[in-house]
């Protein structure tokens, strides 16, 4: 089957999520050759190929094990087997996979890519689809939502981790007291418009009905 032909807007895609054209050709899963035929036949508003403005000789804005100077050996070599995977845990390769663009960072089923706003980071878990761990080949590697693990993988979280999400504890419920408010807060409320000054703070969200 011959190579997909490429768009403008799918390399400017490419462009925005990676820092190189190397990383651009493996984002759009084509060879680099492939890739760098296509962005050198678009140009931008001031006529400059959009391989050539794509550029990053010297790897600004990538991490060092991104490339073959830095300690860490190339993705490829770890993924295909040619260097031994013992220092590698999931996570790191789930890492790598994502900034290297081999995988993208959302659920193979739904695509799901929401971030959590705290860190910004997306749920997602990497599953080993024939369910050896040990085996690193790109076919066998894919993310998963937590919905979509748990539908078709197993469950994420153990029994007793659910059981303490779920259990209904009341020691670990504040005394009735804990919710009462000082002066001092309850004139700032007031000054907020929040409560009426002859109004008991927090009535205002008990129903009437």
């Amino acid at each position: 089957m011959l190579p997909k032909p490429l768009s403008i807007d799918d390399i400017k895609r490419a462009m925005a999520m990676t820092k190189s054209n190397r990383a651009a050709s493996r984002y759009l899963h084509v060879s680099y050759i492939h890739y760098k035929k296509y962005a050198k036949n678009f140009t931008d508003e001031n006529s400059i190929t959009l391989f050539d403005k794509h550029k990053n000789q010297a790897g600004k804005g990538i991490n060092k094990f991104l490339s073959n100077k830095g300690k860490e050996p190339a993705l490829m070599d770890v993924i295909e087997g040619r260097v031994p995977i013992d220092s590698y845990t999931p996570e790191k390769l789930k890492n790598r996979l994502i900034q290297e663009s081999y995988l993208q960072e959302c659920c193979s089923k739904c695509q799901f890519n929401e971030r959590r706003v705290l860190d910004y980071k997306v749920p997602l878990i990497l599953n080993f689809k024939d369910g050896n761990k040990k085996n690193w080949t790109l076919d066998n590697l894919e993310l998963l939502c937590y919905n979509h693990y748990f539908l078709y993988v197993g469950n994420i979280f153990t029994t007793k981790q659910i059981q303490h999400l779920e259990d209904y504890n009341p020691s670990t419920f504040q005394s009735k007291s804990d919710w009462e408010l000082d002066d001092y807060y309850k004139e700032h409320l007031q000054k907020l418009g929040v409560i009426d000054q002859d109004q008991d703070p927090g009535s205002e969200f008990i129903s009437t009905i």
